[in-house]
């Protein structure tokens, strides 16, 4: 990726400010790591946190009343604000930009984004947006990095590389209709299944990990990453679900999957629901070869548990969660391999459950003959199908508001475990990474 020298870094240094709007974690994670490379960055919180900032990182970066004062001195300005409220605070920031300047933001949807930009910034201002496709807590290094250059030159393209190189993260081009469309296919699903998992569990007053049936390689990982995706801030994921118009119809699509693959469990169908799963499975993993070597398997995961008795025999389970990942996935003629370059890690280990439970021989048989004949988790996949259902109606809606209050419903609940559920997850993640840079190397 053409960024520059390190000579032409430093005289960029010489002459720009980079401006940061909005210090949550992220936006802290870039103030602080622009910073530590030599690049002089001013940023801004909500004014009512401005003295606490000052005090907490000012003698890390340059800390501003608001973003007016971001505005008018920054030569590159990133917002990193909610994506229920950029358009917001864009025109109220918007027109204080320095004349010539560039402007971006790394929300997880560009359309309202560049909506925004496009509506309240001054004409002589060029647009050039990110998007990390990873959290705060993770290396960004070897990460993707989304790069959309939607209103400037190629000399300001070159600077906002070069701003970026200190995260060491792989540069990918997009526009910003491509970036929704594959945010959307890699993450909307897989989103809408593990928010339904915790839902779920929390409806029925059940910490899996304390329950003997939740033993298993493939339980540990969903538990972890459930809980994973719960100690965040809920608007992580309420942006993508409710602002990007192509995960309406993804989660909508789960949730139909859940109910509709239910149904032919608890009536028996099994040939029909045999034909359905096989037929999503060829079309989602059909052109993996045989020398295809699986991200998972059961004894990794074994490792990462959360319970405290010793790893036992797997529970069978009928997988209703991942069997409707791979049917929506198959009904939405959704490849994810072919957006694995844009991936972000909690994607990878998705595709790599789904994976293993689809490739595995014989596991995906026995989850179907459990899904036949097996009520014990019959009950537990009935509150499933109702959450998941639940999530869809909330994001049909667009209710920012009822989105928060269900999260933070569940978040609460599990809030006691997130420490552990954090120190397990991380290892597991830094371990499933390491396997798939492993494997890109091999190939």
């Amino acid at each position: 990726m053409a960024i520059g020298t390190s000579e032409e870094i430093k005289q960029f240094q010489q002459t720009t400010t980079v401006g940061i709007i909005g210090l949550g974690v992220m936006g802290l994670m870039y103030a602080e790591r622009f910073s530590a490379a030599g690049w002089h960055v001013v940023g801004c919180d909500r004014d009512e946190n401005y003295e606490q900032f000052k005090t907490k990182y000012g003698d890390k970066f340059e800390v501003v009343k608001n973003g007016h004062y971001v505005s008018r001195v920054s030569d590159y300005i990133i917002y990193s604000v909610e994506a229920a409220n950029i358009d917001r605070i864009v025109s109220e920031y918007g027109p204080s930009t320095k004349v010539g300047s560039i402007v971006g933001g790394q929300t997880s949807c560009k359309y309202p984004e560049i909506a925004a930009f496009e509506k309240h910034l001054p004409k002589d201002v060029e647009i050039i947006s990110v998007h990390s496709l990873h959290g705060p807590n993770v290396d960004p290094t070897g990460q993707p990095l989304v790069i959309i250059q939607h209103r400037a030159s190629d000399k300001s393209l070159k600077l906002v590389e070069s701003i970026m190189s200190c995260l060491h993260s792989k540069h990918v081009h997009l526009s910003y209709q491509e970036h929704d469309k594959i945010t959307a296919d890699t993450q909307a699903v897989t989103h809408a299944a593990f928010l339904s998992m915790g839902l779920a569990w929390c409806s029925c007053n059940q910490y899996p990990w304390e329950t003997p049936k939740w033993t298993g390689g493939l339980e540990n990982a969903k538990i972890n990453i459930s809980l994973r995706i719960y100690s965040n801030k809920y608007h992580v994921y309420a942006g993508l679900a409710i602002t990007n118009p192509s995960a309406h119809s993804q989660i909508l699509q789960y949730s139909r999957s859940c109910e509709e693959l239910f149904t032919l469990m608890i009536q028996g169908r099994k040939e029909e629901l045999t034909e359905r799963v096989m037929s999503a499975k060829k079309n989602v993993f059909g052109h993996l070869g045989k020398d295809h070597q699986l991200l998972l398997d059961d004894d990794l995961l074994q490792q990462y548990s959360l319970n405290n008795y010793p790893p036992g025999k797997r529970q069978p389970n009928s997988q209703l969660s991942l069997l409707a990942i791979v049917d929506s996935w198959s009904s939405l003629g959704i490849v994810p391999y072919d957006h694995i370059i844009c991936s972000t890690p909690l994607f990878r280990i998705f595709l790599g459950v789904t994976e293993y439970l689809f490739c595995t021989p014989h596991l995906l048989e026995e989850c179907l003959q459990v899904a036949i004949s097996n009520n014990n988790f019959r009950k537990d996949d009935l509150n499933f199908v109702m959450a998941s259902r639940e999530w869809a109606f909330i994001v049909s809606y667009g209710d920012f508001k009822l989105y928060k209050t269900r999260f933070e419903k569940v978040q609460r609940y599990f809030e006691h475990m997130f420490p552990e559920a954090t120190k397990v997850g991380n290892q597991m993640i830094k371990t499933i990474l390491k396997r798939v840079k492993d494997r890109e190397e091999k190939n």
